[in-house]
């Protein structure tokens, strides 16, 4: 008998997303997001305290059913 896969739910910006990982990197989620991670960092928000990730994008986040997160653009919008 296989053990059954987790499908765990999860908010980038409030855009409702899926995985079967239980682990992912800032990175990760970004791109599953279709965000770039070269200009975007990710924070989690939990409840009243939010986690940035501003300078860990490879660190291992343990995801959890409805974990929340937001993306934060990093320095100027290019002039053309």
């Amino acid at each position: 008998m296989q053990a059954e896969r987790v499908t765990f739910k999860f908010t980038v910006d409030d855009e409702p997303f899926t995985t079967h990982e239980h682990t992912l990197t800032p990175t990760q989620i970004l791109q599953i997001a279709g965000i770039d991670p070269a200009t975007h960092y990710l924070v989690e928000i939990r409840g009243n305290h939010q986690v940035s990730y501003k300078d860990k994008p490879n660190e291992p986040i343990h995801m959890h059913q409805h974990a929340k997160f937001v993306s934060v653009f990093m320095g100027e919008t290019p002039v053309s």
